[in-house]
């Protein structure tokens, strides 16, 4: 945890205070300039950051709620939700200056998607830098009631063939996942894939918005999905479908949301970003603590956040899940962690893994130099800047976790990601 401050303010009082103008009026007095000394805070007050409805943006909203970018220096951060994660992109394109957005909670691969130019318009590159995770694991693939005799759990291959009759038939089964290339899209074609059915191929695949999948899957819009908590535990509330598996199923604490910021931004504002990582890290060791959990499930449940039932958020954080097809596991360990296991860090080896599934599907070329674009996007050193001032002292020895294994006995060895990809059966390498 960060060290308490020196300023009569105690750290309890800045986390659990809910009187948030009361707080924001102590924070400026005793921190005039923020948590930095006298004349050298942050160049700005100010950044506009975008979040989707998910609870792994929890630490953004807790940074806001609880008071944390004030208490840095940053009283006037604002965190916008955003409709989609196009509309994320096209607000980052604009940036604050153009009415959009300086930074967000995102899709891992997305960062790289947009530097790239290869999800924006014009295929423009727009530099960008992740400088923190969010989260560890905890999105789920769910399928639809129509499916549930056929109880699908972690071996896709259940479904393939109700799916291929669906082909046959001329009404290809509907897959939706929420940005293509993103981590929702490469979990929910690993699995398909491992079990033997091609995403392009066998199914059609959509893309839906995190907030309009329960909605869609009502109607029949789709026959199966991958998103983020709350709308898996929702959609099983709901008894419209069940959740087939548990991300971590699929490998055991992977890296999912990151929190990232436009270049520029970065560049020209150093201290500023510092502030906000410093808040982002407070807040998800906030958002790990058990004895927060009611809490945090109240707070973006609320109108202004997700619009959501604290009943659809709590479980889940806590590890117990009902996967609403006569499963339930009390104490999982797949539960999201926002600060345990390293979850905040950003290894590099992580993002390997992302560029090299994008590969993998056709959206990056073969040839692409991995180490060469993570080494530019991502700023872990930024990370261990600001959390040797918040006192961490349990900080990764190294930028890479070594050798990740998946559920299906595939390795990855960010090391030689070209033996990874010879390994895997279906692809759409050129």
């Amino acid at each position: 945890m960060t060290k308490a401050s020196d300023t009569g303010i105690s750290r309890r009082t800045i986390l659990k205070t809910s009187a948030t103008a009361a707080l924001l009026g102590a924070v400026k007095t005793a921190f005039p300039s923020g948590a930095f000394a006298q004349g050298a805070g942050p160049e700005t007050t100010k950044a506009v950051l975008g979040f989707i409805a998910l609870t792994d943006s929890a630490p953004l909203i807790i940074a806001k709620e609880k008071g944390l970018f004030a208490k840095y220096g940053m009283p006037d951060v604002e965190v916008v939700k955003q409709a989609s994660w196009g509309t994320t992109r096209d607000n980052l394109v604009l940036g604050s200056a153009g009415s959009g957005i300086d930074g967000a909670h995102i899709l891992t691969p997305m960062p790289y998607l947009i530097s790239t130019g290869k999800v924006t318009q014009n295929n423009q590159p727009l530099p960008m830098v992740i400088l923190s995770r969010l989260n560890l694991d905890a999105q789920a693939i769910s399928v639809g009631s129509a499916y549930a005799d056929l109880k699908v759990g972690l071996d896709s291959g259940a479904l393939k063939e109700a799916f291929a009759k669906k082909k046959a038939a001329g009404v290809p089964a509907k897959v939706a996942m929420t940005f293509p290339g993103g981590t929702h899209d490469l979990w929910i074609r690993y699995w398909l894939a491992a079990g033997g059915i091609d995403p392009d191929k066998d199914v059609e695949t959509i893309v839906v918005p995190p907030p309009q999948m329960v909605a869609n899957m009502k109607v029949g819009t789709m026959d199966c999905f991958c998103v983020g908590e709350p709308w898996n535990e929702q959609l099983v509330n709901q008894g419209i479908g069940y959740t087939a598996v548990n991300t971590a199923e699929i490998w055991n604490k992977h890296p999912e949301k990151s929190f990232a910021m436009r270049a520029d931004w970065v560049e020209k504002n150093p201290r500023a970003t510092k502030a906000l990582l410093m808040a982002v890290l407070e807040a998800a060791q906030w958002c790990d603590d058990m004895k927060n959990k009611d809490e945090l499930a109240e707070i973006v449940g609320k109108r202004s956040w997700f619009n959501v039932p604290p009943k659809d958020i709590t479980d889940r954080i806590k590890g117990k899940y009902n996967y609403g097809n006569g499963k339930l596991v009390e104490n999982s360990p797949h539960f999201m962690k926002f600060w345990r296991d390293h979850a905040s860090y950003p290894y590099q080896s992580h993002d390997a893994w992302f560029l090299t599934e994008d590969i993998r599907w056709g959206k990056f070329e073969p040839t692409l130099d991995i180490k060469a674009l993570v080494s530019k996007v991502n700023r872990e050193d930024l990370w261990r800047d600001a959390a040797k001032a918040l006192g961490v002292t349990d900080i990764p020895a190294s930028t890479s976790r070594g050798k990740e294994t998946f559920f299906d006995g595939k390795v990855f060895d960010p090391e030689n990601p070209a033996a990874y990809l010879k390994s895997l059966s279906i692809s759409r390498m050129a």
